[in-house]
């Protein structure tokens, strides 16, 4: 394959001598690991040959593959995360990790000075630090199916942009007219941390893969939510009946006058 050809694949990577799994695109075989995470998406990978978007090793082997191939190869360390380097360990004191100081254990992950590591050991009030990577020095082994060589502008396009963008490929609509790509994102792309980076990367990437484009479109379309009610009208307060009205008392007739006449 030449140079920048794109083709996807599927891998399952160990550290030789003890069988670890430490990186697998195939969904049956994380689970055989403590690498299973549901919320991941297994699905084949997609690599430029020689552009080192894998392990040198792996490149290089790839770069004579041929689709359908099935491998099984090991990478040594020099061509995989590099040798193990002793000036790269070194003793902290336990004070300078600051409030977590006492949550830090043997195996963690820190950074620190600017730079990342693993923790070795802790003792006496020292952290032993270890900022080569944890797979320098090991001699890696890789399985791996050559399964597609993207032959199509619309096959390279889609494949680059799922690369970049953590969203399901379905929801991503893509379109050509002649030299003009139009890419139609999703709405939960919209709050990516770092989404105009992101557009930049794939962009470059485009225009690098397919000569063809010349332009390039980001369209992000809000729909009006469909489980959107309207407003419950406030019923009215009911009437509040009027007092019935206290009927008059009856006048008292006035007595009788007595005729003078039957007055003593």
């Amino acid at each position: 394959m030449e140079k920048g050809s794109l083709i996807l694949i599927d891998y399952t990577a160990k550290v030789k001598d003890s069988d670890e799994i430490f990186e697998t695109t195939v969904e049956e075989n994380a689970k055989k690991s403590d690498l299973y995470d549901p919320s991941i998406k297994y699905e084949p990978r997609l690599v430029s040959i020689g552009e080192g978007w894998v392990l040198k090793g792996l490149d290089e082997i790839l770069s004579t593959a041929k689709l359908g191939d099935a491998l099984d190869v090991d990478i040594p360390p020099d061509k995989a995360f590099g040798l193990r380097d002793p000036n790269k360990v070194r003793m902290i004191p336990q004070r300078k990790f600051g409030d977590k100081a006492d949550e830090i254990k043997a195996g963690d992950v820190v950074d620190i000075d600017d730079r990342r590591g693993f923790v070795r050991f802790i003792g006496s009030g020292r952290v032993q630090v270890d900022f080569n990577h944890r797979l320098a020095g090991k001699t890696l082994n890789y399985n791996v199916n050559i399964l597609k060589i993207l032959q199509t502008n619309e096959e390279k396009a889609t494949s680059l942009v799922k690369r970049r963008l953590l969203v399901d490929g379905d929801k991503i609509s893509i379109s050509f007219d002649k030299s003009e790509i139009t890419i139609t994102l999703p709405e939960e792309s919209f709050l990516i941390e770092g989404l105009q980076i992101i557009k930049k990367a794939i962009s470059t990437e485009l225009f690098k893969f397919i000569p063809a484009i010349e332009s390039i479109k980001f369209l992000e379309i809000y729909n009006k939510s469909k489980t959107t009610s309207k407003p419950k009208e406030v019923p009215k307060p009911k009437e509040v009946p009027k007092p019935k009205e206290v009927p008059k008392p009856k006048e008292v007739p006035k007595p009788k006058e007595v005729p003078k006449s039957q007055k003593k």
